[in-house]
């Protein structure tokens, strides 16, 4: 239990519409999930849900054995971080001290160091010393992720659980596998677990250990890239016309759309 963060009969109704439907779902630390669907599914909804940011109407979360409601907000900061889709700020801000806000659990003497250390892992110690709020949308992914990072960050790697709302959505085709294959070799140190949601099912199927497919709150798959991406299952639930081939140098499927 001590590996684990559970979400048990997770339902969220904030209206007369469910916007989660009985989810089970279990991550364990040292596995990229990759969470699809298409547009509505929940796939957000479920990000924040799972990181006490939204507790459900009915079900529970737990962390290590523990619901999150029993954690106090800094030893749950220290256990998990949150890179959101769009994490805009009011005020002009340094790179280095965007970064720095993810130290804001641990004590303040490390910050420098590790400030410095997840700056040159993630590319952003190019950015040092620029504004914040005058970087490209790609940039602003990247030191948001540096911020997560941050707050994950103990004896020289990541510990604990990281949640990604489509960290690649505007990054150009050289940061998407920079991106995604630093987080696949943090995840190989057995430290860390990361649960991302992806549009890009091919990114999907290259870079997660397990998808979790879900449709209208309900999740209706979860297994291995093979396991989820198939015709008849993603023809099913996503509507579209495709089809699956295999890739040409990893044993992972690919989707093509037809014409």
């Amino acid at each position: 239990m001590d590996d684990l963060l559970q979400a048990k009969n997770v339902t969220f109704r904030p209206g007369e519409r469910k916007l989660l439907d009985d989810i089970n779902l279990t991550l364990a630390v040292g596995e990229v999930v990759a969470l699809i669907g298409p547009n509505g599914a929940g796939k957000s909804t479920l990000l924040r849900v799972l990181t006490g940011f939204q507790p459900p109407d009915e079900g529970e979360i737990s962390l290590a054995g523990r619901p999150l409601t029993a954690w106090s907000g800094d030893a749950l900061s220290r256990k998990r971080a949150v890179m959101r889709q769009r994490s805009g700020m009011a005020f002009s801000w340094a790179v280095e001290d965007v970064i720095a806000m993810g130290r804001a659990p641990w004590p303040e003497k490390e910050t420098k160091s590790v400030v410095q250390e997840v700056m040159a892992l993630t590319g952003c110690d190019t950015l040092a010393g620029r504004d914040f709020c005058q970087l490209s949308g790609g940039e602003q992914q990247r030191v948001q992720l540096a911020r997560a990072l941050a707050q994950l960050w103990l004896d020289g790697q990541p510990h604990g659980w990281l949640f990604l709302d489509e960290p690649t959505s505007a990054l150009d085709l050289y940061h998407q596998q920079h991106i995604l294959r630093l987080l696949r070799r943090l995840s190989l140190m057995g430290t860390l677990s990361v649960c991302v949601v992806l549009h890009d099912l091919n990114l999907a199927a290259l870079w997660a250990d397990r998808i979790v497919l879900l449709h209208e709150g309900k999740l209706v798959a979860n297994g291995t890239p093979r396991d989820v991406l198939n015709e008849s299952t993603l023809q099913h639930w996503y509507q579209a016309d495709l089809r699956v081939f295999n890739h040409p140098e990893h044993p992972v499927p690919q989707v093509w759309l037809q014409q």
